[in-house]
């Protein structure tokens, strides 16, 4: 009797721990901008403080792609881009892979 009611609880538990994770990969929404000849995908992060993730696509390191750009603008025009919202420049950082991260404000 124990033991039913054991494997009861552990697959109503199963069930709730699978709902959280469809929720949580379902919430997040990437948007392909184009920005200064090159894709930047642009990804909301966190919600609050709202903050998106910016990417660039690097072209499979084709050594024939459009002319050098600061990276930082790009970031900055791609989110602002996906977005609609203003960029905090102080709240922007990069980390080693190259991803920019930012906060928005809107309105």
């Amino acid at each position: 009797m124990k033991l039913r009611r054991t494997m009861a609880a552990i697959a109503a538990l199963a069930a709730l721990v699978a709902v959280d994770t469809t929720q949580a990969v379902a919430k997040e929404e990437t948007r392909s901008v184009f920005v200064m000849s090159r894709t930047w995908a642009v990804t909301k992060v966190s919600d609050a403080p709202v903050i998106y993730r910016a990417t660039r696509d690097n072209n499979n390191l084709n050594p024939f792609g459009p002319p050098p750009r600061l990276r930082t603008i790009q970031a900055i025009a791609a989110i602002q881009q996906a977005t609609g919202c203003r960029v905090i420049r102080s709240s922007m950082y990069q980390n080693i892979s190259g991803q920019f991260f930012s906060q928005v404000v809107c309105g």
